[in-house]
């Protein structure tokens, strides 16, 4: 699958969000390249996105966007996830679909998955437990009867770091994706179908257990990431009727207080989706969070 790029009429808006005083600021704008999914960088000095099947780093002072040189992997998308020992970084490749680590200032990346997995599954990773030991994707499995690369399947999947100790944790049938840790390790958030018929928010223990629905909207809710405190979420809403997690779309951004996913706010209206916030991009300091726009003139 090749990278996303820019409409004629479009540009990119690397935005941040100070939830203290409910702003929102444009960091980086431009229309030379598509950017995706920002990380939040360990020292909270940058941020890490990816763009045309690169890794970058946008330094939040003075910004500039300035290439990361990974080796041995080929081109990315936008599932990647800090390690947290604060010199690595988990990313999942477009070329083979599988997981590969890499230093996080640049270097020869490692693949890490496919000692267990099945024959044939994509890995879109999504989270890394809060001890760097496990990590959590989904795991796609295409209808081999299709024309058009459709999924057969798409489940939340563990494997540990080194790709060892392949665990399928859902099996509804119905689409699921966005896995990720609660900073304590204690639940997994992730968005599933299974029950509505449209992306719910929902959590589950690590084992698979105790699955609870969060959201209950018309909306279709996407990809909750839990702040470092754990006293904030984010997540992604598409209008009504969307399906899947498509690009160029009316979308919001909703943020929940102190746990309670029965009344998110929104506090952004955007046109975006695909990109926008793929991946968690909380500050360090749990203050902020970033996230992309794709508005077109």
């Amino acid at each position: 699958m090749p990278a996303r790029t820019l409409d004629a009429r479009q540009r990119c808006e690397v935005r941040v969000y100070d939830v203290a005083s409910a702003t929102d600021a444009c960091l980086f704008t431009t229309a030379d390249i598509l950017l995706e999914a920002p990380n939040w960088a360990p020292k909270g000095d940058a941020l890490i996105l990816n763009g045309d099947g690169r890794l970058w780093r946008l330094a939040l002072e003075a910004p500039a966007l300035e290439a990361i040189p990974l080796g041995g992997i080929p081109p990315i998308n936008n599932d990647h996830v800090l390690d947290p020992d604060g010199t690595h970084i988990f990313l999942s490749a477009n070329g083979d679909g599988h997981i590969y680590r890499a230093p996080l200032s640049g270097g020869q990346a490692v693949r890490v998955s496919g000692p267990g997995s099945p024959d044939g599954m994509l890995h879109f990773l999504h989270g890394v437990s809060p001890d760097g030991a496990t990590l959590a994707f989904v795991g796609v499995l295409l209808d081999e009867t299709s024309e058009t690369g459709a999924f057969a399947s798409a489940e939340i999947c563990l494997i540990a770091a080194d790709g060892n100790g392949f665990r399928q944790i859902t099996a509804s049938g119905t689409p699921a994706d966005g896995p990720e840790y609660s900073p304590g390790g204690e639940w997994i958030y992730f968005n599933t179908e299974a029950f509505s018929g449209h992306a719910q928010i929902a959590r589950m223990r690590p084992d698979g257990s105790d699955p609870e629905r969060l959201t209950f909207s018309d909306t279709v809710d996407w990809f909750p990431h839990i702040s470092p405190d754990g006293a904030l979420a984010v997540f992604l809403a598409y209008e009504p009727g969307t399906r899947g997690h498509p690009a160029d779309q009316p979308v919001s951004l909703k943020l929940v207080r102190g746990g309670d996913w029965l009344s998110p706010e929104t506090i952004v209206r955007l046109h975006g989706g695909q990109g926008t916030i793929n991946v968690n991009s909380w500050s360090p300091d749990s203050q902020r969070f970033a996230y992309v726009a794709y508005p077109f003139e």
